[in-house]
């Protein structure tokens, strides 16, 4: 059974000053005082690079750029304290790192528990113009990721997606962790399809049925305050996911499913839940074994 990261470990959230990076910046805050988790809060010093005529090479300012990020993660610290929960027991350091956005919160990721980003705009919207960051990372970085919008609720059940692969497992490991830290019930979500199958509908569904089950089996001993509902459907699997965390306060997924393989970065279910998902998401990605260089 695995067990959903190490408390050493810190919570990464990326910060930008932005207010999307503040709504995850307070979720990150509370995820490390209820994991009694450290929390770092990182800002990547993106050198702008100007190009044209008679332009050669970088034209900025390193000292003022190297200010601003460290005043911004000196406020998002001074914020993160103010936050009324037991944050008052939760370690907080900042880092300003040089380097484009993406590459460095993936280096973070390889130490971390779980890695923080926010996302863009809401509904419709927010599917076209989901941040490239975090799309970026939910893609390649080497820890759980999860996902902010703007909109985040205390309350409502736990999904989890739910396919009988090794990242799903992952994913079932969280959920049932988050659920009972949440104090929620927890909704674990299988579907099938007929399509490329042979058997009756209701074999594919009992066949549906065991996979969960399977899935699901010890945890009940591990959490009995876990209240757990199943849902195996004949549907598409991020419709399923999507239409059963209407009123989620989390939605946990796999980053790729059984037709995955190791190296692949993003699976085409956990691809279309991050763009269809309304509350924050987390995304089970695999780990490595190397850690962050110091």
């Amino acid at each position: 059974m695995v067990t959903p990261g190490n408390p050493s470990q810190p919570v990464i959230v990326g910060v930008d000053g932005s207010h999307q990076s503040r709504i995850a910046l307070r979720w990150a805050a509370e995820y490390s005082a209820h994991h009694h988790a450290p929390l770092q809060i990182v800002y990547a010093i993106d050198v702008p690079v100007d190009h044209g005529p008679g332009l050669v090479g970088p034209i900025f300012d390193a000292e003022q750029l190297r200010t601003h990020g460290e005043s911004i993660v000196a406020a998002a610290a001074a914020a993160a304290a103010k936050i009324p929960t037991s944050i008052a027991e939760t370690v907080i350091s900042t880092a300003a790192v040089s380097g484009a956005p993406v590459a460095v919160l993936r280096d973070f990721s390889r130490s971390a528990r779980l890695l923080v980003v926010g996302s863009r705009g809401l509904g419709a919207i927010r599917r076209t113009l989901l941040g490239s960051v975090s799309t970026s990372l939910a893609r390649h970085a080497e820890c759980p990721v999860a996902v902010i919008p703007e909109t985040v609720t205390d309350t409502g059940t736990v999904v989890v997606g739910v396919d009988g692969s090794a990242c799903s497992a992952d994913a079932v490991a969280i959920a049932f962790d988050e659920a009972s830290r949440r104090g929620t019930n927890l909704l674990a979500v299988h579907t099938w399809s007929e399509f490329y199958h042979y058997d009756a509908r209701t074999t594919m569904q009992t066949e549906a049925e065991a996979v969960l089950s399977e899935s699901l089996a010890g945890y009940g001993e591990k959490y009995p305050e876990v209240c757990v509902e199943r849902l195996v459907a004949e549907e598409p699997p991020a419709k399923a996911i999507l239409t059963a965390a209407a009123a989620a306060q989390l939605i946990v997924v796999g980053s790729h499913g059984r037709r995955g393989f190791a190296g692949m970065t993003l699976g085409s279910v956990a691809q279309a839940v991050l763009h269809g998902a309304e509350c924050p998401l987390i995304i089970a990605r695999p780990r490595h074994r190397q850690s962050r260089p110091l």
